[in-house]
């Protein structure tokens, strides 16, 4: 779980003030512009992102998607922190596993695009790489694909196993291929065993 650093104080911003403050930008079009706002830190924010993409407030999940939505174009992750920022607050949230989840994808051609639970979609490539981490006790797969900056997606199960359905060997390695790059999943001999 990545946790923001916490505060001494406490937080004097909420949501509400948040979703203000992201309107008030009004970006034209495209995302705001996260990487390049630098507000003061506000402190952290009770509000966390589980692991299958559900974002809660106050330990209560947000049921407005299109709050979700606006939230989700506002976060940036710094080393291993994630933040909301704003052009004047930015503040610490949790994220259990990774911002967004990769709900679906669709095969272009010689692409597999991927859309978020949020409506981001990223086609996978070299500067979209998916990668793929095994739990050390479990061996279970966890994968994932970049989304935007250095934001990933957790790839959803049902589409992992729709991934894996498509997946090659190349060399040693069992993987994924999209815009002609290769992206290994586990090694080749696991699969025959």
């Amino acid at each position: 779980m990545a946790k923001t650093n916490q505060s001494d104080g406490p937080v004097t911003v909420s949501a509400e003030s948040l979703a203000s403050s992201v309107r008030a930008a009004k970006v034209a079009r495209g995302l705001p512009p996260v990487e390049a706002w630098n507000p003061p830190f506000c402190g952290d924010l009770d509000m966390r992102i589980a692991r299958d993409g559900t974002w809660f407030y106050l330990g209560t999940p947000i049921g407005r998607p299109e709050l979700v939505k606006l939230f989700s174009t506002i976060i940036r992750r710094d080393g291993d922190d994630y933040f909301l920022v704003t052009p004047v607050e930015k503040v610490g949230i949790t994220v259990d596993d990774a911002p967004f989840v990769a709900v679906d994808f669709e095969v272009e051609g010689d692409a597999l695009r991927f859309v978020t639970n949020v409506g981001d979609e990223a086609v996978a490539g070299p500067d979209h790489p998916i990668r793929v981490e095994r739990d050390p006790q479990t061996g279970e797969p966890s994968p994932y694909v970049l989304i935007r900056r250095n934001l990933e997606a957790l790839i959803d199960r049902k589409s992992f196993y729709r991934l894996v359905d498509r997946g090659e060997v190349a060399g040693d390695m069992f993987g994924l291929r999209s815009q002609g790059a290769f992206f290994p999943i586990c090694p080749a001999a696991e699969l025959e065993v």
